[in-house]
């Protein structure tokens, strides 16, 4: 099922390259954003499309800019998100379904504080939990938003580099 939504993305954004930033934007935001990136592991999408950047002649640099901005806007609503609701949140499905993702987040940013956005980016599980827990433990928010927006253009920047990287290695091999 999953493969095939997959597949059906990346076809769209193939043939229609109008459509691929807001595509990207649209899947970095969803990764992103606490709740959602629980059901939508777009990462693997965003790695499928940067492999079709030098294939199908997209532009790396908008699609990167795309990529960056929305996944620093799905952790800036995240912790937008555990700012306002605090601990309560945690009762909200579907984090009530896994309470120990909060309390390990939790310990994570007490032990990193701003460096653990830059970490949490690259993690899955950590990914959409650390913005909800800087957000409840009410980071400061310049701090917050320095770390959300450098560690999205990074995290970004790999993501999309490691298709193109791959379809690159692959293509020289076959």
């Amino acid at each position: 099922m999953f493969q095939d939504y997959t597949q059906l993305v990346i076809d769209f954004v193939r043939h229609n390259h109008l459509w691929a930033l807001p595509v990207v934007f649209l899947l970095a935001f969803g990764e992103s954003l606490a709740f959602i990136s629980l059901f939508l592991p777009a990462w693997a999408m965003l790695v499928a499309i940067g492999a079709l950047i030098n294939a199908s002649g997209i532009s790396f640099w908008p699609i990167w800019i795309a990529a960056a901005l929305g996944a620093a806007a799905g952790d800036w609503l995240s912790y937008w998100i555990g700012f306002k609701f605090k601990a309560p949140i945690a009762h909200v499905w579907p984090l009530s379904r896994h309470p120990d993702l909060l309390p390990r987040g939790h310990v994570f940013m007490e032990k990193w504080g701003v460096p653990g956005i830059f970490i949490g980016r690259f993690f899955g599980p950590l990914r959409a939990a650390v913005p909800l827990i800087a957000g409840i433990v009410e980071m400061e928010y310049w701090h917050f938003q320095i770390a959300n927006f450098v560690s999205a253009f990074v995290w970004a920047f790999v993501l999309l580099k490691f298709g193109d990287f791959g379809f690159g290695l692959w293509k020289w091999f076959t």
